[in-house]
């Protein structure tokens, strides 16, 4: 895990976000029953892929020290983004996984996709800690961190629908 680009490695694990980053926390409530669903699409990418995420990646599932690269955008304006997944949890009631930026991301941080089953429902949350490395990031501004709160909401979509069609 040396090459990751930031030092507060697996801090999305117990959501204690480091300050200095921007802070994204989206959560929203899956269908009951959905959670063997809602773990196995995000744990084997079905997640990320129906949200239209490009997906280069070294293993079927996500496991420490996988490395995955999602590429966000159409065709040539496609950005990828070079991580390494740091933390994985596929328990009975939490399921999801973390990832670290590596050199050549455009952001520095980490970002969290969790699955949880608890006696209010079950629940899929986006937790993340980032700042811009590339120059096209920090000028984007605001636009930057509306993008990235999108992405969180589209990707709580997603897994709605792939529960609700389970």
């Amino acid at each position: 895990m040396s090459e990751l680009t930031y030092p507060e490695v697996g801090a999305t694990r117990d959501g204690r976000l480091p300050a200095g980053y921007h802070h994204l926390r989206h959560r929203v409530r899956l269908p009951d029953g959905s959670f063997p669903t809602a773990a196995d699409a995000v744990l084997g990418w079905r997640l990320h892929r129906a949200a239209g995420v490009a997906l280069r990646t070294d293993a079927p599932r996500a496991d420490a020290g996988v490395r995955v690269t999602p590429g966000l955008g159409i065709g040539p304006l496609r950005i990828w983004g070079p991580t390494e997944v740091v933390w994985a949890v596929d328990e009975p009631d939490r399921a999801g996984f973390g990832y670290g930026t590596l050199p050549g991301h455009p952001e520095v941080g980490e970002e969290a996709f969790l699955v949880t089953r608890a006696g209010d429902g079950i629940w899929f949350e986006v937790t993340a800690f980032s700042r811009p490395a590339r120059w096209y990031i920090r000028a984007a501004g605001p636009l930057a961190r509306a993008v990235q709160h999108a992405y969180a909401w589209w990707l709580g979509r997603t897994l709605r629908r792939l529960c609700a069609g389970q």
